[in-house]
């Protein structure tokens, strides 16, 4: 997948970031599960289903310590959950300096996101946020959002000859929020 790559592409320049980190990651896709966990001290993969995951954790409560965590990997998640819950919860278990590795569709031309919790069918849900799953589709709004949650945030979009080279989704990014010291 065209995410699969950027994360690669991102981990080959920032790589030191995951180097001997305790790693949280929700919602785990095998291929990024290889990435971080050949390069992290301490490995987890959580999901609200037990065969997905290393251990069972809804995104929105996370039953672990304040500051326990080196780096959250929470991949095209945030857009299924209460984004606002979510985000206040990665930031609790961040430790200080720790940061989140965020993506998640994004329309850069809506300046706020849309959610409507009228859209509950599937075929609904589809039509406003093109999955079934989905219940909001973020505008550039999403940077206050994480902003509100207590993060300073940074921005990788990949860029020319890499787009071309690695088959890249042109403009899709990866959010890096980091919590304070």
């Amino acid at each position: 997948m065209e995410r699969h790559r950027l994360i690669g592409l991102w981990l080959a320049a920032n790589g030191s970031l995951v180097d001997d980190a305790n790693v949280l990651h929700f919602a785990p896709e095998p291929r990024l599960t290889e990435l971080f966990r050949e390069r992290a001290r301490i490995y987890r993969s959580a999901d609200l289903d037990p065969t997905h995951g290393d251990v069972v954790l809804n995104i929105e409560d996370i039953d672990l310590q304040d500051n326990s965590i080196d780096l959250v990997v929470c991949i095209h998640v945030l857009e299924h959950v209460d984004d606002r819950q979510a985000l206040k919860e990665i930031h609790r278990i961040l430790t200080p300096g720790g940061r989140a590795i965020l993506m998640f569709p994004l329309v850069e031309g809506w300046q706020y996101t849309y959610a409507d919790p009228a859209h509950t069918s599937a075929e609904a849900r589809i039509k406003y946020y093109g999955q079934h799953d989905h219940v909001r589709m973020f505008g550039r709004d999403v940077r206050e959002r994480i902003a509100e949650a207590g993060f300073d945030l940074s921005e990788f979009t990949a860029e020319e000859p890499d787009v071309a080279r690695y088959g890249l989704t042109r403009g899709e990014k990866i959010f890096v929020a980091t919590k304070s010291n």
